[in-house]
């Protein structure tokens, strides 16, 4: 019954663990990271600072139905 409850609480864990990184936009750095990579094998990976500023700058340069 201890091992069912705590598997479940751990499973329960996990999935608020994930939803909130994709909620605050966390996990995207990893899946960028994880898509340079894999296209880029031999490029400096850009760190997460770095990106950030790379997602602002295409974000500002490429307005898509904001109103601001």
């Amino acid at each position: 019954m201890t091992v069912t409850v705590t598997v479940t609480a751990r499973r329960w864990a996990r999935a608020v663990r994930w939803y909130l990184r994709e909620l605050t936009g966390e996990a995207e750095y990893d899946r960028y990271r994880e898509r340079h990579l894999r296209h880029h094998p031999l490029a400096p990976v850009p760190t997460r600072r770095e990106y950030e500023v790379l997602r602002t700058r295409h974000r500002e340069a490429h307005p898509q139905g904001r109103c601001c």
